[in-house]
Parts: structure tokens; sequence; C-alpha cells
């Protein structure tokens, strides 16, 4: 069962090298309905494998000056806030409630995949940082990752080129600083009550990251309007799979 859990990690990080993210609002099922794990041990596990593949993928992203730092530190610091925040309340949440708030999460991926992207318009770029605008979207976007341990890059990408005035690639590079950023405080709010297995973590972690590495080659080999698509469809069908588990199946038991 590892090795099936592992190879579909190293899948998950092929998707997020390929798409710049996405990828991780798959691994709470992974972890959850393939690994076993219950589902705060998942969301807490979760939050550390997007986190660390995460602040690899910026690595190459900052090499080649597609990061923003100035706007991606003071998303980063306010979402860090709320990702704290949202993993401390998750101890007081049922963990059917997380898995049904992460379906919706997947539900909103889905809609952000399926839509096709729009670069920034160059005319409508901000000549000045709008720091509230900016720090109250950290906060609330900080607040989602936290509770239920999913990236957000569908939610921060469209954030920093909006409000941020950044092109898309920029807005990438800077999104993986940001996630890496709020997904260490979410996992620091939630080790104050979840305890998780390292060396399992450590083994879907170094998956993941090889799959993001050996997924960023081929982002240029692949038409990303189609497979961003193909995923959206993918993603809204999983979605509806937890709901059928945790809501429809349980009912019909009863």
């Amino acid at each position: 069962m590892l090795i099936i859990v592992l190879a579909l990690a190293v899948l998950v990080g092929v998707t997020l090298g390929l798409l710049g993210g996405g990828g991780s609002i798959l691994m709470v099922p992974l972890l959850v309905y393939v690994a076993g794990m219950e589902t705060k041990e998942a969301i807490a596990t979760s939050l550390l494998v997007v986190g660390v593949t995460s602040a690899v993928g910026a690595v190459s992203h900052a090499r080649a000056h597609r990061v923003r730092w100035r706007t991606g530190l003071v998303f980063g610091v306010a979402g860090m806030v709320g990702a704290y925040a949202g993993g401390r309340v998750a101890a007081y949440v049922p963990a059917q409630w997380l898995l049904l708030g992460f379906a919706a999460m997947m539900l909103a991926t889905a809609v952000a995949m399926l839509r096709p992207r729009r670069d920034v318009d160059p005319a409508t770029v901000h000549d000045r940082l709008p720091v509230a605008r900016v720090v109250l979207d950290g906060l609330v976007v900080g607040l989602v990752t936290g509770l239920v341990g999913a990236g957000g890059g569908f939610l921060v990408v469209p954030a920093l080129a909006l409000l941020g005035g950044l092109s898309m690639p920029v807005a990438i590079g800077t999104s993986l600083v940001v996630i890496a950023m709020k997904s260490a405080a979410g996992l620091g709010g939630y080790l104050a009550s979840v305890q998780i297995d390292w060396a399992t973590a450590g083994a879907v972690t170094a998956a993941a990251v090889l799959g993001a590495l050996l997924g960023g080659p081929l982002a240029g080999r692949i038409a990303p309007d189609r497979l961003r698509t193909l995923f959206g469809w993918f993603v809204l069908v999983m979605a509806v799979v937890i709901v059928v588990q945790e809501v429809v199946v349980p009912a019909l038991g009863g």
C-alpha cells in the first residue's frame, strides 16, 4: 500500500510541476482513502508535503527571476497568520466537516481550472501595491489553507496577478513562495493537537518533490490548457466522490 501511495504522490508532484499548482488538492484524499490516515493527520501531512514541494519549486522560479519578493512576503506573512489560526481552529472542527470543506475547495479548484487563464493587462498594472487588500486576501486564503490543508494556489495566483499586478509566470513563481510560507504556519497550528507519522510523511514528501522535478521539464511539451481542463474534470469527480463517501453513504447506512 505504501508503494501505491508513493506512486500516486509522484503523480501529484508531476501535476504540480506541469501546472504550477492544483495537484496538492489531491493529497488529502490520497492520504485519507488510500493511505488510511485519519482526516486531521492527513491534512497536517498534506501541509508538510505541499510546503516542501512548493519551496523546492520556487527555487527554479527565483533563479529565473519569476518571483516578486516584496509582494510575496507581504501576502505570505498575512497568509501565515491566517494559516496558523486555521490549523488551531481545526482542532475543534469535526473531521467530517473538514473533509466536506475540502470537497468545497476541490469544487472551487475544478471551476478555476476549467476557466481559461487570463494574463494581466499591462495597462492595469498597479504602480503601488495595495497592501491592505493583499493582507486581507492573504489572511482569508491562509485561513482556508490552515483548515483544510490545500495549498490554495488557484486562489493565490489570481490574487497576486490582480492585486499585485504581476504577469502570470511571475504570479505562479511568487505563489509558490506564499504557499510554502502558509503551509509551514498551518502545519505548526495542526501540530499543537495532531501527531503525524514522520517517516511516512517524509517518504510521501520526497515522492511529491521527485514528481515536481520530473513535471517541470514536461511543462513545455504538453498543451497546458488541455491538461488543466482534464485535471479540472478529474478534481470535480473526486470532490463528488468525497461528498458521496462522507454524506450519502453514511445516510444510506444509517
